[in-house]
Protein backbone atom coordinates (compact mmCIF):
# COMPACT_ATOMS: atom_id res chain seq x y z
CA UNK A 1 0.00 0.00 0.00
CA UNK A 2 2.74 2.08 0.84
CA UNK A 3 4.21 2.09 -3.01
CA UNK A 4 0.73 2.51 -4.41
CA UNK A 5 0.48 5.68 -2.26
CA UNK A 6 3.88 7.00 -3.37
CA UNK A 7 2.91 6.06 -7.03
CA UNK A 8 -0.10 8.65 -6.48
CA UNK A 9 1.78 10.95 -4.91
CA UNK A 10 4.56 11.23 -7.77
CA UNK A 11 1.57 11.23 -10.56
CA UNK A 12 0.23 14.47 -8.66
CA UNK A 13 3.43 16.08 -8.27
CA UNK A 14 3.58 19.10 -10.53
CA UNK A 15 6.10 19.20 -13.20
CA UNK A 16 7.63 15.59 -12.56
CA UNK A 17 5.70 13.72 -15.69
CA UNK A 18 6.63 13.79 -19.02
CA UNK A 19 6.60 11.87 -22.12
CA UNK A 20 9.40 10.58 -24.93
CA UNK A 21 6.59 9.85 -27.55
CA UNK A 22 3.84 12.90 -26.47
CA UNK A 23 2.45 12.60 -30.48
CA UNK A 24 1.34 9.51 -29.70
CA UNK A 25 -0.96 10.03 -27.21
CA UNK A 26 -4.13 11.37 -29.19
CA UNK A 27 -4.35 8.50 -31.64
CA UNK A 28 -3.27 6.10 -28.69
CA UNK A 29 -6.71 7.76 -27.06
CA UNK A 30 -8.62 7.72 -29.63
CA UNK A 31 -7.58 3.82 -30.40
CA UNK A 32 -8.89 2.87 -26.56
CA UNK A 33 -11.97 5.15 -26.80
CA UNK A 34 -12.78 3.24 -30.07
CA UNK A 35 -12.07 -0.34 -28.52
CA UNK A 36 -14.44 0.72 -25.27
CA UNK A 37 -16.93 1.97 -27.86
CA UNK A 38 -17.21 -1.19 -29.26
CA UNK A 39 -17.21 -2.56 -25.96
CA UNK A 40 -20.25 -0.48 -25.18
CA UNK A 41 -21.87 -1.39 -28.62
CA UNK A 42 -21.45 -5.61 -28.34
CA UNK A 43 -24.63 -7.21 -28.12
CA UNK A 44 -25.13 -9.00 -24.84
CA UNK A 45 -25.01 -12.59 -24.36
CA UNK A 46 -28.30 -13.06 -22.61
CA UNK A 47 -31.53 -13.32 -25.01
CA UNK A 48 -33.67 -10.61 -24.83
CA UNK A 49 -36.93 -10.71 -22.64
CA UNK A 50 -40.29 -11.37 -24.50
CA UNK A 51 -42.03 -9.94 -21.83
CA UNK A 52 -40.05 -6.47 -22.41
CA UNK A 53 -43.23 -3.97 -20.70
CA UNK A 54 -44.36 -6.51 -18.28
CA UNK A 55 -40.59 -6.99 -16.81
CA UNK A 56 -40.37 -2.57 -16.80
CA UNK A 57 -43.54 -2.75 -14.56
CA UNK A 58 -41.98 -5.14 -12.14
CA UNK A 59 -39.27 -2.62 -11.99
CA UNK A 60 -36.38 -4.02 -14.59
CA UNK A 61 -33.96 -1.25 -15.48
CA UNK A 62 -33.76 -0.89 -18.99
CA UNK A 63 -29.78 -0.76 -18.95
CA UNK A 64 -27.28 -3.00 -17.36
CA UNK A 65 -25.31 -1.33 -14.85
CA UNK A 66 -23.10 -4.40 -14.13
CA UNK A 67 -22.21 -3.68 -18.06
CA UNK A 68 -21.54 -0.04 -17.82
CA UNK A 69 -19.34 -0.13 -14.80
CA UNK A 70 -17.34 -3.66 -15.86
CA UNK A 71 -16.88 -0.91 -19.33
CA UNK A 72 -16.02 1.93 -17.74
CA UNK A 73 -13.20 -0.34 -15.72
CA UNK A 74 -12.14 -1.58 -18.90
CA UNK A 75 -12.03 1.53 -20.72
CA UNK A 76 -9.78 2.89 -17.90
CA UNK A 77 -7.10 0.14 -18.47
CA UNK A 78 -7.48 0.83 -21.85
CA UNK A 79 -6.45 4.21 -21.29
CA UNK A 80 -3.72 3.39 -19.03
CA UNK A 81 -2.34 1.40 -21.68
CA UNK A 82 -2.33 3.87 -24.20
CA UNK A 83 -0.20 6.41 -21.47
CA UNK A 84 2.37 3.74 -20.81
CA UNK A 85 3.27 3.20 -24.45
CA UNK A 86 3.69 6.61 -25.11
CA UNK A 87 6.97 6.32 -23.04
CA UNK A 88 6.78 8.23 -19.63
CA UNK A 89 9.36 10.05 -17.77
CA UNK A 90 9.80 10.95 -14.40
CA UNK A 91 12.04 13.85 -14.26
CA UNK A 92 14.11 14.54 -11.28
CA UNK A 93 14.96 17.76 -9.78
CA UNK A 94 17.36 19.98 -11.79
CA UNK A 95 20.99 19.65 -11.07
CA UNK A 96 23.66 22.69 -11.40
CA UNK A 97 26.74 21.85 -13.74
CA UNK A 98 28.91 21.12 -10.82
CA UNK A 99 32.36 21.44 -13.27
CA UNK A 100 31.50 25.08 -13.69
CA UNK A 101 31.30 26.32 -10.32
CA UNK A 102 34.22 27.95 -7.45
CA UNK A 103 36.95 25.96 -6.00
CA UNK A 104 35.71 27.88 -2.38
CA UNK A 105 38.43 27.22 0.59
CA UNK A 106 37.62 29.04 3.97
CA UNK A 107 39.97 29.51 6.25
CA UNK A 108 38.75 29.73 9.70
CA UNK A 109 40.94 30.97 12.80
CA UNK A 110 40.52 28.48 15.34
CA UNK A 111 43.24 30.24 18.14
CA UNK A 112 42.37 30.54 21.56
CA UNK A 113 41.11 34.24 21.01
CA UNK A 114 37.93 32.56 19.37
CA UNK A 115 36.45 31.57 22.84
CA UNK A 116 35.93 35.74 23.40
CA UNK A 117 32.31 35.43 24.45
CA UNK A 118 30.90 39.36 22.80
CA UNK A 119 28.72 37.17 20.37
CA UNK A 120 25.10 37.52 21.83
CA UNK A 121 22.14 35.77 19.77
CA UNK A 122 18.81 35.47 21.49
CA UNK A 123 19.82 37.00 24.90
CA UNK A 124 22.69 34.07 25.09
CA UNK A 125 26.30 35.22 24.87
CA UNK A 126 28.15 32.71 22.71
CA UNK A 127 31.83 32.43 21.67
CA UNK A 128 33.04 33.91 18.72
CA UNK A 129 34.34 30.39 17.06
CA UNK A 130 30.56 29.02 17.87
CA UNK A 131 29.07 31.88 16.28
CA UNK A 132 31.62 31.83 13.24
CA UNK A 133 30.96 27.99 13.05
CA UNK A 134 27.22 28.45 12.40
CA UNK A 135 27.69 31.56 9.90
CA UNK A 136 30.39 29.69 7.91
CA UNK A 137 28.40 26.23 7.91
CA UNK A 138 24.84 28.14 6.38
CA UNK A 139 27.07 29.99 3.81
CA UNK A 140 29.35 26.86 2.94
CA UNK A 141 25.69 24.71 2.79
CA UNK A 142 24.17 27.21 0.25
CA UNK A 143 27.49 27.42 -1.95
CA UNK A 144 27.71 23.42 -2.12
CA UNK A 145 24.11 23.75 -3.28
CA UNK A 146 24.82 26.21 -5.86
CA UNK A 147 27.69 24.16 -7.40
CA UNK A 148 30.89 25.29 -5.82
CA UNK A 149 33.11 22.89 -4.46
CA UNK A 150 34.00 24.07 -0.75
CA UNK A 151 36.78 23.38 1.73
CA UNK A 152 38.05 23.95 4.78
CA UNK A 153 41.35 25.15 6.47
CA UNK A 154 42.10 26.23 10.14
CA UNK A 155 44.50 27.57 12.13
CA UNK A 156 45.80 28.20 15.16
CA UNK A 157 49.71 27.96 15.55
CA UNK A 158 49.71 26.11 12.70
CA UNK A 159 47.44 25.43 9.80
CA UNK A 160 45.80 22.33 8.40
CA UNK A 161 43.22 21.00 5.76
CA UNK A 162 40.03 19.63 7.60
CA UNK A 163 38.19 19.23 5.04
CA UNK A 164 39.17 18.91 0.99
CA UNK A 165 37.68 20.50 -1.65
CA UNK A 166 34.31 18.65 -1.90
CA UNK A 167 30.99 18.86 -3.50
CA UNK A 168 29.34 16.53 -0.54
CA UNK A 169 27.55 19.36 2.26
CA UNK A 170 27.10 16.17 4.62
CA UNK A 171 31.08 15.75 4.33
CA UNK A 172 31.58 19.78 5.14
CA UNK A 173 28.68 20.03 7.66
CA UNK A 174 30.91 17.11 9.63
CA UNK A 175 33.83 18.68 9.46
CA UNK A 176 32.81 22.08 10.49
CA UNK A 177 30.96 20.31 13.42
CA UNK A 178 34.43 18.93 14.82
CA UNK A 179 35.78 22.98 14.93
CA UNK A 180 37.31 24.03 18.16
CA UNK A 181 39.29 26.90 19.44
CA UNK A 182 42.74 25.60 20.25
CA UNK A 183 42.52 22.73 18.31
CA UNK A 184 45.31 24.12 16.21
CA UNK A 185 46.85 26.01 18.95
CA UNK A 186 46.61 28.89 20.88
CA UNK A 187 48.06 31.68 18.15
CA UNK A 188 47.17 32.75 14.95
CA UNK A 189 49.79 32.11 12.13
CA UNK A 190 48.15 33.68 9.29
CA UNK A 191 50.37 33.79 6.87
CA UNK A 192 50.51 30.09 6.75
CA UNK A 193 47.05 29.46 6.93
CA UNK A 194 46.37 32.13 3.70
CA UNK A 195 49.28 29.63 1.89
CA UNK A 196 47.79 26.61 2.47
CA UNK A 197 44.08 27.87 1.60
CA UNK A 198 45.68 29.33 -1.48
CA UNK A 199 47.70 25.91 -2.08
CA UNK A 200 44.03 23.54 -1.99
CA UNK A 201 42.18 25.94 -4.01
CA UNK A 202 44.78 26.20 -6.93
CA UNK A 203 45.20 22.35 -6.79
CA UNK A 204 41.88 22.28 -7.23
CA UNK A 205 41.88 24.18 -9.92
CA UNK A 206 44.88 22.27 -11.79
CA UNK A 207 43.64 18.83 -11.23
CA UNK A 208 40.11 20.16 -13.08
CA UNK A 209 42.05 19.98 -16.57
CA UNK A 210 42.57 16.38 -16.91
CA UNK A 211 41.40 14.77 -19.99
CA UNK A 212 37.45 14.73 -19.85
CA UNK A 213 36.85 18.17 -17.25
CA UNK A 214 35.65 21.00 -18.10
CA UNK A 215 37.40 23.69 -16.20
CA UNK A 216 36.25 25.41 -13.18
CA UNK A 217 35.14 28.98 -13.32
CA UNK A 218 37.31 30.15 -10.76
CA UNK A 219 39.08 29.73 -7.36
CA UNK A 220 38.23 32.00 -3.74
CA UNK A 221 39.12 31.93 -0.41
CA UNK A 222 37.29 33.35 2.53
CA UNK A 223 39.38 34.00 5.41
CA UNK A 224 38.12 34.63 8.99
CA UNK A 225 40.04 35.35 12.01
CA UNK A 226 40.06 37.87 15.10
CA UNK A 227 43.65 38.63 15.50
CA UNK A 228 46.87 39.48 14.03
CA UNK A 229 49.45 37.29 12.61
CA UNK A 230 52.04 36.31 15.52
CA UNK A 231 53.13 32.39 14.80
CA UNK A 232 54.00 30.32 11.59
CA UNK A 233 57.04 30.00 8.69
CA UNK A 234 55.32 32.36 5.83
CA UNK A 235 54.98 36.12 5.81
CA UNK A 236 51.73 37.29 5.23
CA UNK A 237 53.01 39.36 2.67
CA UNK A 238 54.66 36.25 0.93
CA UNK A 239 51.27 34.47 1.16
CA UNK A 240 49.89 37.61 -0.16
CA UNK A 241 51.80 37.42 -3.57
CA UNK A 242 51.36 33.40 -3.60
CA UNK A 243 47.58 34.19 -3.99
CA UNK A 244 47.96 37.12 -6.78
CA UNK A 245 50.58 34.85 -8.38
CA UNK A 246 47.62 32.04 -8.78
CA UNK A 247 44.88 34.09 -9.58
CA UNK A 248 42.81 33.37 -6.33
CA UNK A 249 40.70 35.66 -4.90
CA UNK A 250 40.97 36.73 -1.19
CA UNK A 251 38.19 38.35 0.87
CA UNK A 252 39.03 38.77 4.51
CA UNK A 253 36.98 38.85 7.43
CA UNK A 254 38.05 40.68 10.60
CA UNK A 255 35.36 39.52 13.59
CA UNK A 256 35.48 40.96 17.23
CA UNK A 257 34.91 44.34 19.00
CA UNK A 258 37.38 46.63 20.21
CA UNK A 259 38.76 46.06 23.85
CA UNK A 260 38.77 43.78 26.43
CA UNK A 261 36.52 40.90 26.27
CA UNK A 262 35.19 38.00 28.99
CA UNK A 263 36.79 34.77 27.92
CA UNK A 264 35.12 31.39 28.22
CA UNK A 265 37.07 28.41 29.96
CA UNK A 266 38.98 26.41 28.20
CA UNK A 267 37.39 23.21 29.98
CA UNK A 268 34.74 22.67 32.42
CA UNK A 269 32.09 25.28 35.03
CA UNK A 270 33.69 27.01 37.99
CA UNK A 271 36.57 28.86 36.47
CA UNK A 272 37.44 32.40 37.27
CA UNK A 273 36.21 34.59 33.97
CA UNK A 274 39.05 36.41 32.49
CA UNK A 275 39.14 39.63 30.15
CA UNK A 276 41.84 39.73 27.74
CA UNK A 277 42.20 41.87 24.49
CA UNK A 278 42.40 40.95 21.24
CA UNK A 279 43.33 43.48 18.49
CA UNK A 280 42.05 42.72 15.02
CA UNK A 281 45.39 43.64 12.87
CA UNK A 282 43.10 45.76 9.81
CA UNK A 283 45.43 46.56 7.80
CA UNK A 284 47.16 43.70 7.09
CA UNK A 285 44.07 42.05 6.52
CA UNK A 286 42.97 44.61 3.80
CA UNK A 287 46.57 44.63 2.35
CA UNK A 288 45.81 40.41 1.76
CA UNK A 289 42.18 41.27 0.56
CA UNK A 290 43.26 44.22 -2.05
CA UNK A 291 46.24 42.59 -3.30
CA UNK A 292 44.03 39.42 -4.81
CA UNK A 293 41.09 41.41 -6.11
CA UNK A 294 39.32 40.32 -3.39
CA UNK A 295 37.91 42.56 -0.23
CA UNK A 296 38.26 43.15 3.04
CA UNK A 297 34.96 43.09 5.56
CA UNK A 298 34.59 43.66 9.33
CA UNK A 299 31.93 42.54 11.21
CA UNK A 300 32.18 43.65 14.90
CA UNK A 301 28.46 42.19 16.15
CA UNK A 302 27.32 38.84 15.21
CA UNK A 303 24.62 40.48 13.11
CA UNK A 304 27.30 41.67 10.96
CA UNK A 305 28.82 38.74 10.65
CA UNK A 306 25.73 37.21 8.90
CA UNK A 307 25.65 40.31 6.70
CA UNK A 308 29.00 40.07 5.41
CA UNK A 309 28.94 36.15 4.39
CA UNK A 310 25.37 36.84 2.37
CA UNK A 311 27.36 39.80 0.59
CA UNK A 312 30.12 37.49 -0.07
CA UNK A 313 27.53 35.25 -1.36
CA UNK A 314 26.26 37.58 -3.50
CA UNK A 315 29.49 38.99 -4.80
CA UNK A 316 30.35 35.94 -5.72
CA UNK A 317 27.98 34.26 -7.99
CA UNK A 318 29.44 32.65 -11.57
CA UNK A 319 27.16 32.73 -14.62
CA UNK A 320 26.51 29.40 -16.25
CA UNK A 321 26.13 29.26 -20.12
CA UNK A 322 24.48 26.20 -20.15
CA UNK A 323 21.39 25.35 -18.70
CA UNK A 324 20.83 23.05 -15.49
CA UNK A 325 20.83 19.00 -16.37
CA UNK A 326 17.72 17.45 -15.51
CA UNK A 327 17.21 13.74 -14.89
CA UNK A 328 14.59 11.49 -16.46
CA UNK A 329 14.14 7.83 -16.55
CA UNK A 330 11.01 5.83 -17.88
CA UNK A 331 7.95 5.07 -15.41
CA UNK A 332 5.86 3.43 -17.19
CA UNK A 333 4.82 1.38 -13.85
CA UNK A 334 2.56 3.75 -12.67
CA UNK A 335 0.39 3.52 -15.37
CA UNK A 336 0.46 -0.32 -16.13
CA UNK A 337 0.19 -0.53 -12.39
CA UNK A 338 -2.91 1.05 -12.66
CA UNK A 339 -4.23 -0.89 -15.63
CA UNK A 340 -3.80 -3.74 -13.99
CA UNK A 341 -5.59 -2.84 -10.90
CA UNK A 342 -8.71 -1.67 -13.25
CA UNK A 343 -8.72 -5.34 -15.03
CA UNK A 344 -8.75 -7.19 -11.52
CA UNK A 345 -11.53 -4.52 -10.09
CA UNK A 346 -13.37 -6.10 -13.60
CA UNK A 347 -12.82 -9.49 -12.73
CA UNK A 348 -13.50 -9.25 -9.28
CA UNK A 349 -16.82 -7.10 -9.94
CA UNK A 350 -17.82 -9.16 -12.54
CA UNK A 351 -16.86 -12.80 -11.77
CA UNK A 352 -17.43 -12.82 -7.69
CA UNK A 353 -19.09 -9.43 -6.42
CA UNK A 354 -21.60 -9.16 -9.07
CA UNK A 355 -21.68 -12.84 -10.90
CA UNK A 356 -24.47 -13.91 -12.58
CA UNK A 357 -25.57 -17.18 -12.53
CA UNK A 358 -26.99 -18.51 -16.39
Amino acid sequence: MTGLADMARSLLEPGALGFAHPLWIPPLLALAAFAAWRSFRAPGTAYAWPAVAEARAAGAWRRDPQRAVLGALRAGALLALALSVAGPLRYGAAEPDRHRGLDLVLAVDASGSMRALDAEVDGEWLRRLDLAREVVARFAARRVGGGDRVGLVVFGDTAFTLCPLTSDGALLEAALGRLEAGMAGESTALGDALSLAVKRAAGGRAASRGAGAAPVAGQLVVLLTDGRSNAGAVPTDVAGALARATGTRVHTVGIGGRGEVAMAARSGPGRELEFQRHDLDRETLREIAEASGGRFFEARSSGDLHAVYDEIDGLERVLRPTPPRSSARPAPEPFLAGAGLLLLAEIAIGRVLWRRIP
